[in-house]
């Protein structure tokens, strides 16, 4: 015990090191990578040096072992929405820190009900009622579950090309085939759709159809946006057949898309939502499942029928409600907006003069994607973008898509500099 307490001593790596400290950190994690967690995320990084080792961050900026600094337009896959560190969210979790970490769960969890408070507050339509988990996966599951608890049917339409998770619930929901193949057969009574397809999904109810489940603005399915009269359509449908409608804004919600829902966009509620991802805030896991008293009622004979054992600490709680708060009181969805309609036009230009390498720009708020026309280009795309230190992937259901989804708090000079890489980058692929 002795000895793995000296080792573990390392890690305290103070401000200043020497080269030879540094190569013996990244040696060790390299090596603890490889040997304890998984060979093949070492060979997916970018590189075995310094580069690969992330360390800090501020505001839009990630910073490596080495002091490089990135700019992050991968934002965690939506997680870093109001910015790496924002100090309102980490003095809110150490200052809760000091009283309680992990709720006893037996005694009354106060943050628990100030957090569920807020969000029916800033949440679309009558959502009043949350369950807490701890990612998007597991509010996925929630949301598959409660649908079919209240609507009394297993049958759900889900859409093509659409992204709810990796656990076998979600996965059931979740459509490429590289990730589903493996665990087939999945869960009976999922039918796939064409996404912003309206007749579609009309043809696709029957009797057995309990509810729809899709994101409102896909995010791995290639950053695609519906036709400005699909939602709506959506939710008259689900009003005229008495079907549940269930949307997925793991990642598009907080601010993302320039509201602080996606759905708000198209002034289009849902009965069910999940979400996660920058709902922490950036500094903790937080995952919900929301929904209207009429689905939650479902719910009351047997309020243990679904549970989560650290699901709405006291210590995620209180990142959610500086969460909430610094995306009301600092107009984070404005800016993403704002800037989001700029940064998009700067891409469309790009495009313009890029035809033979990119053929789609889409996107809303800050959540955009840029499709090139073919998958290496994309990929050696974002590699070459890590090498002029500016962060970002390929969307996981569409590898032609490179997602642009910065800390909704970047400054348009940094979308400048991007753009300016990335011109770059192109000149270097043709």
């Amino acid at each position: 015990m002795t000895s793995m307490m000296n080792e573990e001593k390392k890690y305290n790596i103070p401000a200043v090191i020497t080269d030879e400290e540094r190569d013996a950190f990244i040696s060790e994690t390299m090596d603890n990578l490889n040997h304890y967690v998984n060979p093949a995320l070492v060979k997916w990084r970018k590189s075995g040096d310094a580069r690969s080792i992330e360390w800090t961050g501020r505001d839009y900026l990630l910073i490596d072992l080495a002091g490089n600094e990135y700019i992050d337009c991968l934002g965690g896959y939506g997680v870093f929405n109001f910015g790496h560190l924002h100090p309102t969210i980490v003095n809110a979790v150490k200052s809760q820190l000091d009283r309680m970490g992990i709720s006893s769960q037996e005694l009354l969890n106060p943050h628990m009900g100030r957090f569920a408070k807020l969000l029916s507050q800033i949440t679309p339509g009558d959502l009043q009622y949350t369950f807490f988990c701890n990612s998007g996966a597991e509010a996925s599951e929630a949301a598959i579950k409660f649908a079919m608890l209240a609507s009394g049917k297993h049958g759900m339409i889900v859409m093509e090309m659409g992204y709810h998770g990796k656990t076998l619930g979600a996965l059931s929901a979740t459509f490429r085939d590289v990730y589903r193949k493996p665990f087939e057969p999945l869960l009976e009574g999922f039918i796939p759709v064409p996404f912003n397809d309206i007749d579609a999904l009309a043809n696709a109810v029957t009797d057995e159809i309990g509810s729809i489940m899709m994101e409102p603005v896909q995010g791995e399915g290639g950053i695609v946006v519906p036709d400005d009269d699909y939602l709506p359509k959506v939710r008259q449908l689900c009003d005229d057949k008495k079907l549940l409608l269930v949307f997925d804004e793991v990642q598009s919600g907080m601010g993302r898309t320039g509201k602080n829902f996606a759905c708000e966009n198209w002034n289009v509620a849902p009965d069910i939502m999940g979400l996660a991802k920058a709902l922490g805030g950036g500094v903790m896991p937080v995952g919900c499942c929301t929904a209207t008293p009429e689905v939650w009622k479902f719910l009351e004979p047997n309020p243990f029928i679904h549970s989560n054992t650290l699901g709405g600490n006291p210590l995620s709680c209180a990142a959610g409600i500086a969460a909430i708060e610094v995306l009301v009181t600092e107009n984070i969805a404005e800016r993403a907006a704002d800037t989001g309609a700029y940064f998009k036009s700067e891409f469309e230009k790009v495009m313009a003069d890029y035809p033979e390498l990119i053929v789609a720009v889409r996107g809303i708020g800050l959540m955009i994607g840029v499709e090139f026309k073919e998958k290496d280009k994309s990929v050696t795309a974002a590699q070459e973008l890590f090498n002029h230190h500016v962060l970002t992937a390929h969307t996981l259901n569409n590898p032609k898509v490179i997602r642009i989804e910065p800390p909704l708090t970047i400054p348009k000079e940094a979308c400048d500099d991007v753009i300016k890489r990335f011109r770059t980058v192109l000149d270097g692929l043709k």
